[in-house]
């Protein structure tokens, strides 16, 4: 699913990123479901403990599910499973394969996402064939332990410096999203705002509507 910059810069407002963490006897596939039910516009399937068959297994079930709301699916990290499963796409982070390996090996037609923390990580990722960034954390989180936080001037100087559209991430809640209004991002990636929530529809709606007045202040 390759995306014209317009139609991914749409897509990217409402970001969901898994986290079996927050499952408490629910199936992946139903939390999910309830987000994009609620109206999510992107789907990130983030592992880090599954196991090479489940990963895989999980992430095909997932991608049908986004494809029936019409929803891009990227695989975090994982580019072999990306490829063998033809996924929308994949995310990489600094610490993961270089974004111009990636791009070689997922080809000219598939999503790249790229994580960036500066100007510098931005304006190379954007050269070697990303599509959009995810820059974070912009407030603190703790969805990931090694999380860098970026401040609200740098993810500024960050969007005006490349011409890809750049998600923020990290530590976003109903409460704080207001406060990124400005920076130029397009979109906020989500975890814990989604899926740690009783009513997770609910949670979604709620929070594409305030990102979307965010977006467009």
């Amino acid at each position: 699913m390759k995306l014209s910059k317009e139609q991914l810069t749409d897509a990217l407002l409402l970001y969901a990123i898994t986290d079996r963490h927050w499952l408490d006897g629910r199936s992946l596939y139903d939390v999910v479901k309830e987000s994009l039910d609620g109206g999510a516009t992107f789907l990130q399937i983030r592992e880090k403990e599954l196991d090479e068959k489940t990963f895989f297994e999980e992430a095909v079930q997932l991608q049908e599910l986004a494809r029936s709301y019409g929803v891009p699916f990227v695989v975090n990290d994982n580019v072999d499973i990306a490829l063998r499963m033809d996924a929308d796409g994949v995310h990489v982070g600094q610490e993961d394969m270089e974004a111009g390996n990636v791009r070689a090996l997922i080809g000219p037609d598939k999503i790249l996402g790229v994580s960036a923390q500066t100007v510098e990580q931005a304006l190379l990722a954007e050269e070697r064939g990303a599509d959009y960034l995810g820059v974070g954390a912009v407030f603190p989180t703790g969805s990931k332990d090694d999380a860098i936080e970026v401040d609200h001037e740098t993810l500024k100087k960050i969007c005006q410096a490349v011409s890809i559209p750049v998600v923020a991430i990290g530590g976003i809640t109903e409460e704080n999203t207001p406060e990124l209004s400005g920076s130029g991002i397009c979109g906020v990636a989500v975890i814990s705002a989604l899926y740690a929530q009783p009513d997770i529809k609910g949670a979604t709606e709620r929070l594409k509507i305030i990102t979307k007045e965010m977006v467009e202040r």
